[in-house]
């Protein structure tokens, strides 16, 4: 689900020289699908131009306080009433403690004062400034108010100094964004995520492994973050950045998944198998490069332990989501593991089909239910049957199901 789609997002701009990274996040944006409405202030504009901003938002950049829209229609009040997210970034340590005391004296202020919208705030300043203390109580007092914080990371900064005041990354904040607009149906709840590949090394230099890029179980926790779950993401070897506000658990082998998995499902409501964990292991891990001498060689493979039927046989285990990757068979494999390995639900995707599973960015998949319902995902985003079968998760943990 894209809840940014159709949404008003008004991107209110501030003066400073993180201003030209408000161009990546308002493309981000409208990339989704938000009508983006972009504010500037005075100081914003001697950094870059309100036509950049008008181009890519094909919507007019508003930089004057009083400009009539039309005769009964006044600037400010109307944006503010359109308005289904508010985003200030980059945001001043001016602008946030105008908007901490209440003070309304140009476009921006004006508009945030009157929105009811949620208002997400991504400061940029000088590390010193960041850390005076009246800047910390401005920022903890909207807080408590209610507005929602990206925090700057650490880094060089445009002032020559090193620390913390650097504009969050745009996917970072656009992240932030879509968090924002998410219902919390997941709240109070912990979920682990298991993604990607494991590695059962030969030796220094090979390894045993399978093609999983691990993007289905990366988007599941994505999606759960948002949902307001705490996440552990248990993840073997990719590429992929960790998602924002999952805690990440990082291994390599079956064995060490296994190890990680097990230490932290006392904790979790939700498990979600999503990683596609090697079956095999050489039975014996040579300590040097086994050399290129013969035309053939014979490597003895080791069963690795069964980590989602070890979770289905716990006495009080949490609800328990299982993949099956199948090329043929699908609903009869599947139907049939979830049975042997004891699953409140299970994933089944062929992965033998080119536009969809492995390495793709898209996926289909047959959902299978413990009382034998089932539910066809035609192809969608990963991102997108993310959100669809954590809404079945959700309907299950919370008894909502007609």
């Amino acid at each position: 689900m894209n809840n940014l789609k159709d949404k008003c997002v008004v991107l209110a701009v501030s003066g400073g020289i993180a201003a030209y990274k408000a161009i990546e996040l308002l493309r981000l944006l409208t990339k989704s699908g938000a009508d983006v409405h972009v504010i500037m202030t005075r100081s914003a504009q001697e950094f870059i131009t309100p036509l950049s901003f008008q181009t890519l938002s094909s919507n007019p950049v508003h930089t004057e306080l009083f400009n009539l829209i039309s005769e009964r229609e006044i600037g400010h009040i109307s944006l503010a009433d359109r308005a289904d997210l508010f985003v200030v970034a980059p945001a001043t340590a001016n602008v946030i403690g105008k908007i901490a005391c209440g003070i309304a004296d140009d476009m921006l202020t004006t508009t945030v004062m009157a929105t009811k919208a949620p208002v997400l705030i991504a400061p940029a300043m000088n590390v010193n400034m960041y850390t005076n203390p009246i800047y910390r109580e401005n920022e903890a007092r909207l807080g408590r108010l209610g507005y929602l914080f990206v925090a700057p990371v650490c880094g060089a900064l445009a002032c020559g100094w090193e620390g913390q005041g650097k504009l969050a990354a745009p996917e970072v904040i656009f992240e932030a964004a879509l968090a924002a607009l998410s219902d919390k149906d997941l709240a109070g709840r912990t979920i682990m995520v298991t993604a990607g590949p494991t590695r059962e090394e030969i030796d220094p230099v090979r390894y045993v492994s399978n093609h999983s890029s691990g993007k289905m179980g990366y988007a599941l926790a994505r999606a759960a973050a948002r949902r307001g779950a705490s996440v552990i993401l248990v993840s073997g070897p990719t590429c992929l950045p960790v998602p924002t506000g999952v805690e990440p658990v990082l291994v390599v082998s079956a064995r060490e998944m296994q190890a990680a998995v097990m230490s932290h499902v006392n904790r979790c409501d939700v498990v979600i198998k999503a990683a596609a964990v090697a079956d095999y292991r050489p039975v014996e891990r040579k300590t040097t490069k086994v050399k290129k001498q013969h035309d053939a060689i014979t490597i003895e493979l080791v069963k690795n332990p069964d980590i989602l039927a070890g979770l289905g046989a716990m006495h009080q285990r949490p609800f328990l989501v299982g993949f099956a990757a199948e090329t043929d068979n699908l609903s009869e494999y599947a139907a049939k593991k979830m049975k042997e390995k004891n699953l409140d639900m299970i994933v089944a995707n062929d992965v033998s089909q080119a536009d969809a599973g492995f390495n793709a960015e898209n996926n289909r998949a047959l959902l299978l239910f413990r009382d034998g319902r089932s539910e066809d995902c035609p192809l969608m985003s990963k991102d997108a049957l993310a959100e669809r079968i954590l809404d079945r998760i959700a309907t299950e943990l919370n008894g909502d199901r007609g």
